[in-house]
């Protein structure tokens, strides 16, 4: 959905109430039909208070479990599972269910912030052989606890899958 002010938004839903049609108020505010309705159908079921939101929220690894089971074990409609939870929008939910899925039923927080890059040594060029012996000592230690790390996490994952198909 397009950045809409606050003040669209009323607008986009009083012009609704005015009975304009939600087809031509799409392209009036520079949105698409869906998102209209959603953002109309959002400000019937919880009011004008949904809207005033001054930063993301940020949800829960059980808060997005909580929600995610609704539609997938309860057979809910993403559509209004987002409207009863006042998501921003239905997108977001269907981003969660998608990432659920590929991690193999696991709800995994994304990490923010700026990315850090891992420690590289760099090699020196006047080194002594000692140095140099201890230096990639070093690195084929962290090059094989990533490669560990890496095989457990496979092996967990394909235990989980494995597990979910046992109870289909």
């Amino acid at each position: 959905m397009s950045k809409l002010s606050y003040e669209d938004k009323v607008n986009l839903y009083n012009d609704k109430i005015k009975g304009i049609a939600i087809k031509s108020l799409g392209p009036k505010y520079g949105i698409t039909y869906h998102n209209a309705q959603y953002l109309i159908r959002l400000i019937d079921k919880h009011g004008f208070d949904i809207l005033r939101t001054t930063k993301n929220k940020t949800y829960s690894s059980f808060e997005k479990e909580r929600i995610i089971n609704r539609v997938l074990l309860n057979n809910e409609s993403i559509m209004s599972v987002s409207i009863n939870e006042g998501l921003p929008s239905d997108g977001m939910l269907c981003n969660w269910i998608l990432k659920y899925k590929e991690n193999g039923y696991n709800i995994v927080e994304r990490k923010r912030g700026r990315p850090t890059m891992p420690k590289v040594t760099k090699k020196k060029e006047n080194e002594t052989d000692k140095e140099k012996i201890k230096r990639l000592e070093e690195e084929n230690l962290y090059l094989k606890a990533e490669l560990e790390y890496s095989k457990k996490l496979r092996a967990v994952v394909q235990a989980r899958k494995n597990q979910q198909q046992k109870k289909k």
